[in-house]
């Protein structure tokens, strides 16, 4: 149904331009005599070629998103250097690390270190960046502390998402694609002039299918697809100094979970007593899952429900430019609502020891003033206000019955006021040398409200009940650098950033109260050289090298439970250094030949004690100085492609892979049992089209080619359950482009 809904709004938008329409020009392979062709990217709030900006960044253009299958931010890990983004457990919830920089939380009331926009709209919660990635022009990896350029500050760095905007002639196309397990994907866009001045464009999205797993027991499919996304936009051009534009989308994820594994033995214990145990899992496709019908009515949805989502992500955007010649005025407003319904299964089993619903409201208001300079002179420069007000609420309900004997709930709201000033100036002392300075303070306060955890079975049994907890910070950051011209063709480039992330709350089932206490903001100070250079005009290579020294780094370590007798999250500060570096390469050797690479290499290690809560209930110190931080050591992936004529044809032969080193998730507990072991996967695309470049082509595709049998993540809920998230196997398609 949400297909035929995309298509029904493409054809709609096409029959209304039809009479106007204009074939859209063909993307090219390659440029003059197989030369690369220029970047440009706007993280500097202007247009310029990637290679003339002093900053450690990787940019992927809609084009690379397709053939390398990109159709959610999950999967941006396999195309950049040093980013891993886990799933939390099932829900696909991306928990983002850059540079060794992340935070990793299944619940959804903090905020990344690694920020995400959309258009220049920040997102505040990672739940919010769930979702389908279409109609993109590109999308850029920032790395390292950012602030004095944007609106929301961040440790870790920045993903900027650029979609494709209104164009005054008018442009549509289609793509649609069918692949293994009966799944159906379907995109497409509308674009052109709608009155003098105003140009508009309409793109949409939606999945159906691709269940891959099954229920061990019962046999029942796991893993249907059903998503619907739509972005609207409105581009105004009045009078020649101001532009106002105008965004709206909205989308729906109704979609099955990933089923969980099981990697070692599960035995039932209590309610579950005198079961059989269930052995761990040694086929990707098997899964369990129940749903006890007393919990079903509680969270409110139907006794035979599978795992899955119910959520919806809506929001608007107005952005308004004034140029006044020397300097341009920009407002950006925007309201983002995120409601969130799921239901998951973190045993992995057919008893109730771990039966999770998630039930989360989110509305986040941000607006941001800057003014930029526009002239070509010696000085640049940019300065700026940031405010955003969230409003967040989250019913957490967990069904122990077999294990505990009882349905609990966790409840809470939180709200939280940011505002931010800015401001970045760079300074051309010769046609070769140039300074960069920029400063950044920030005025945060977060509230947690009634925190509540208990028993709702047999009995009405509370643990703790109305926690209140406050944190307000001032967030000073900055940076400086140094960009030097080495060679018409190189830049050379160092600098120095601070960047802060914002302290908040733990909140996951809650028996002490000490485990609500805030966590405090993390500090982070970057030093980083790097090189960017065409060393000829059909190769490119880009290197950095940087060391991170960590101040109050945010860590999830644990703290045991005297109810259950098992080990629960809580955030702690603690100190650390992280040192890398990275290596990103583009080559086109002969005519129709394209090379790229990237590696990355990245390691930590404390520096202080962590904090923890031992048996007793005592808060003291845990020695980990000078051991590691989690989080994989090497990156490495690429692409080759090579196209060739073929009577009046195109004919394009593409692959690219990845690897991802050995990571373990909970070594603090000492087991390998958490430990994911390393992996490469790979993806092949043949595509034919029309030797004019236009305008429609068809490709053959396979992901995972080798069927490597791999986990995104591992994890435990009480002791004898230990449970990882399979990725997918091999899956192989057609798809169809058609643009006009």
């Amino acid at each position: 149904m949400r297909l035929r809904v995309v298509a029904a709004a493409i054809a709609t938008g096409g029959l209304m331009l039809q009479s106007a329409l204009h074939a859209e020009p063909a993307a090219t392979d390659a440029g003059v005599d197989g030369a690369l062709e220029p970047i440009v990217v706007t993280v500097q709030r202007r247009e310029e070629s990637a290679q003339s900006v002093g900053i450690a960044l990787t940019v992927l253009p809609g084009s690379v998103l397709a053939d390398k299958a990109i159709t959610r931010v999950n999967d941006l890990q396999n195309a950049v250097p040093s980013l891993q983004i886990e799933p939390a457990f099932g829900s696909d919830q991306p928990q983002y690390r850059l540079r060794g920089v992340g935070f990793i939380d299944y619940t959804s009331n903090n905020t990344s270190p690694v920020g995400v926009s959309v258009d220049g709209v920040a997102f505040a919660f990672p739940i919010q960046t769930e979702g389908q990635l279409f109609d993109l022009s590109r999308v850029e990896v920032l790395s390292g502390p950012q602030g004095t350029l944007y609106g929301r500050n961040t440790t870790g760095g920045v993903i900027n998402f650029i979609t494709n905007q209104p164009t005054e002639e008018t442009h549509a196309g289609v793509t649609a694609a069918y692949g293994s397990h009966d799944q159906f994907d379907a995109e497409g866009y509308v674009s052109g002039t709608l009155a003098d001045g105003l140009t508009g464009r309409l793109s949409a999205a939606g999945e159906t299918g691709g269940a891959w797993q099954r229920d061990r027991d019962t046999g029942r499919m796991l893993g249907n697809k059903d998503k619907f996304a739509l972005r609207g936009q409105l581009l105004w051009h009045p009078v020649e100094s101001v532009n106002v534009h105008v965004g709206v989308h909205v989308a729906e994820d109704k979609s099955d979970e990933t089923g969980l594994q099981l990697i070692a033995p599960y035995t039932p214990t209590n309610g579950g007593a005198g079961g059989p145990v269930i052995p761990a899992d040694t086929s990707p496709y098997v899964t369990g899952w129940s749903l006890n019908p007393a919990f079903a009515k509680i969270i409110g949805i139907a006794p035979d429900s599978k795992l899955g989502l119910d959520n919806s992500n809506d929001g608007a955007d107005l952005t308004a430019e004034i140029d006044f010649g020397g300097a341009k005025l920009t407002s950006l407003s925007a309201y983002n609502k995120l409601i969130r319904r799921e239901f998951s299964d973190w045993d992995s089993t057919r008893y109730t020891d771990s039966d999770e619903y998630l039930r989360s409201d989110a509305g986040v208001f941000s607006e941001e003033l800057h003014l930029a300079s526009t002239g070509t002179g010696a000085l640049g420069w940019v300065g700026g206000a940031y405010y955003s007000k969230e409003n967040f609420d989250e019913r957490f309900y967990s069904d122990f019955t077999d294990r505990l004997g009882g349905i609990a709930l966790t409840s809470y709201g939180q709200d939280s006021k940011s505002l931010g000033v800015f401001g970045q100036a760079n300074y051309r002392f010769t046609d070769d040398l140039k300074g960069i300075f920029g400063v950044r303070e920030e005025h945060e306060s977060r509230d947690l409200i009634d925190l509540s955890t208990g028993f709702l079975t047999p009995a009405v049994i509370p643990f703790t009940a109305n926690l209140n907890r406050s944190i307000t910070s001032n967030l000073p950051s900055g940076k400086i650098g140094l960009d030097y011209q080495f060679s018409p063709d190189t830049l050379l480039y160092a600098s120095i950033s601070r960047g802060v992330k914002s302290g908040g709350f733990t909140a996951h089932n809650t028996v002490a109260a000490a485990q609500v206490d805030p966590f405090e903001p993390e500090k982070l100070t970057a030093y980083e050289i790097g090189i960017k250079s065409d060393v000829t005009p059909s190769l490119r290579i880009n290197g950095a090298v940087y060391h991170y020294q960590y101040k109050d780094q945010q860590i999830l370590t644990t703290v045991f439970d005297t109810v259950s007798q098992s080990y629960i999250g809580i955030f702690t500060n603690s100190n650390s250094r992280i040192d890398g570096a990275e290596l990103e390469l583009a080559w086109r050797p002969v005519a129709g030949l394209t090379l790229s690479q990237y590696a990355g290499f990245v390691e930590g290690y404390y520096q202080s004690p962590l904090t923890s809560i031992d048996q007793a209930g005592a808060t003291g110190p845990v020695d980990f100085d000078g051991r590691p931080l989690s989080f994989p050591k090497w990156s490495y992936g690429g692409d080759l492609a090579f196209a060739w004529s073929l009577g009046g044809y195109r004919l394009t032969a593409e692959s690219n892979y990845s690897f991802h080193d050995t990571y373990s998730q909970f070594f603090l507990l000492g087991s390998s049992e958490f430990t994911i072991p390393n992996y490469w996967l790979a993806n092949a695309n043949l595509s034919l089209s029309p030797a004019s470049g236009a305008p429609w082509t068809v490709t053959l595709w396979g992901r995972n080619i080798f069927d490597k049998a791999y986990d995104t993540t591992r994890n435990f809920f009480l002791p004898g359950t230990d449970v990882g998230q399979a990725g997918e196997p091999t899956t192989v398609g057609i798809r169809v482009s058609y643009r006009y």
